[in-house]
């Protein structure tokens, strides 16, 4: 399995400087491969080959004045810049083509250096590499500080260096790592994601939502009126855009960590997982949109799915169309309309039910049916018209 391992860097002054250099660099090899196949377009000529491209911006563009400067950084980065946009050009023709599933993809744009990410990319052949003293040392650039928060599982493949609009630094690592199975554990959940908790799950036990941008909101919203005072183009408005961007760092960070914590947690002590493949994309057009996204739910399932796939566990969602909430736990029996200002209810079979533990009850009872047997076949088979001359009892028989 691939995985990617963040770490904070903390380079000196000349250090950010070349790395300023080399954002700029592979920025604009980015931009110039764009423009060659946009203007090849409009003439009506051939699509601009990936070898072609590569001579023409890069190899040939260092030996002309205006970009000479090329040739101070490494070549590799200008190499992966060159591939991030041929890989955006392939995802954008199998978009349009139907070859991809999902939302439609855009075209590739430019690059700017107001972006508030920048980033470039050093594989093997840049010969980076770790130093005794646990440095990162890049061709061109140093031996970066790094705070190493865990180990690496092996020798990375690549390193990207990112530069976020903080102002801060991070370099991720892809690794190969093997599956790492955990004992096999008795338990199974089903969890229900959610506003009012962030997840309640099958046996009752409920996460809170801690909301982290509301609490966040008086800081940033003065954080922001700060920044709207500042004349645009001075360097007190740059200082002040950083400060918000800090402040959004902030919460994003505690976000990441609360889910990597409750993940693991449930990785650790259950053997499957079951979630609700919820319609993020259609819940962020209501007026609940703020919300749905301050709770993030699509980073805790994504988290939960290659935690699962890593260490031997069953990660499955349910239909969205599943009506857990409805569906009644002990008899089976669907409500009519269930509003959202209901949170628990009873049954006409006499069975009380919490709303969120007894949609999380159920989620773990219809990922437990469509899962598979020994033969490859599902546990509840789907339903099927009766043939006309299937046995049956036939009018009059009684």
């Amino acid at each position: 399995m691939r995985l990617r391992y963040r770490y904070r860097l903390y380079p000196d002054a000349a250090q950010r400087q070349a790395l300023a250099r080399a954002f700029g660099c592979a920025r604009v090899v980015f931009n110039d491969g764009l423009r060659l196949r946009q203007e090849a377009r409009e003439a009506g000529l051939p699509y601009v080959s990936d070898g072609e491209l590569s001579k023409r911006v890069i190899t040939e563009a260092k030996k002309t004045p205006e970009r000479a400067w090329l040739g101070e950084v490494s070549a590799v980065l200008l190499q992966q810049a060159l591939a991030d946009l041929n890989s955006a050009y392939r995802t954008f023709f199998a978009s349009i083509t139907g070859k991809r599933k999902g939302p439609k993809v855009a075209a590739p744009r430019f690059r700017s250096k107001k972006d508030n990410r920048q980033a470039v990319r050093f594989t093997r052949n840049a010969r980076f590499s770790i130093t005794a003293g646990g440095r990162l040392r890049l061709p061109r650039i140093g031996e970066v500080p790094v705070r190493w928060s865990r180990i690496l599982p092996s020798e990375p493949s690549s390193v990207t260096v990112i530069k976020d609009a903080a102002g801060r630094y991070f370099a991720s690592f892809v690794v190969e790592t093997a599956d790492e199975p955990l004992p096999r554990a008795a338990a199974e959940v089903g969890i229900d994601l959610g506003l009012t908790h962030f997840a309640v799950t099958s046996d009752g036990r409920k996460i809170d939502n801690p909301r982290l941008l509301r609490r966040a909101a008086k800081k940033l919203r003065k954080a922001q009126q700060a920044l709207s005072r500042k004349a645009k183009g001075s360097n007190n408005r740059k200082k002040a855009v950083v400060k918000v961007a800090r402040a959004h760092a902030r919460v994003a960070d505690a976000r990441r960590d609360l889910a990597h914590k409750l993940s693991a947690a449930l990785i650790r002590d259950n053997q499957a997982i079951y979630v609700e493949n919820l319609s993020v994309s259609g819940l962020a057009r209501t007026r609940l949109a703020g919300s749905v996204h301050d709770a993030g739910w699509s980073q805790f399932t994504a988290m939960l799915e290659y935690k699962a796939a890593r260490y031997g566990r069953t990660f499955a969602k349910i239909d969205r169309w599943f009506p857990s909430s409805k569906l009644c736990s002990a008899c089976g029996t669907v409500q009519d309309k269930m509003p959202l200002n209901v949170r628990s209810w009873t049954c006409a079979c006499g069975a009380a039910h919490d709303r969120d533990v007894n949609a999380a009850i159920n989620i773990l009872a219809a990922g437990r049916a469509d899962r598979l047997n020994a033969c490859g076949d599902p546990v509840r088979p789907p339903l099927a018209v009766a043939r006309v001359g299937e046995a049956g009892s036939h009018r009059g028989a009684a």
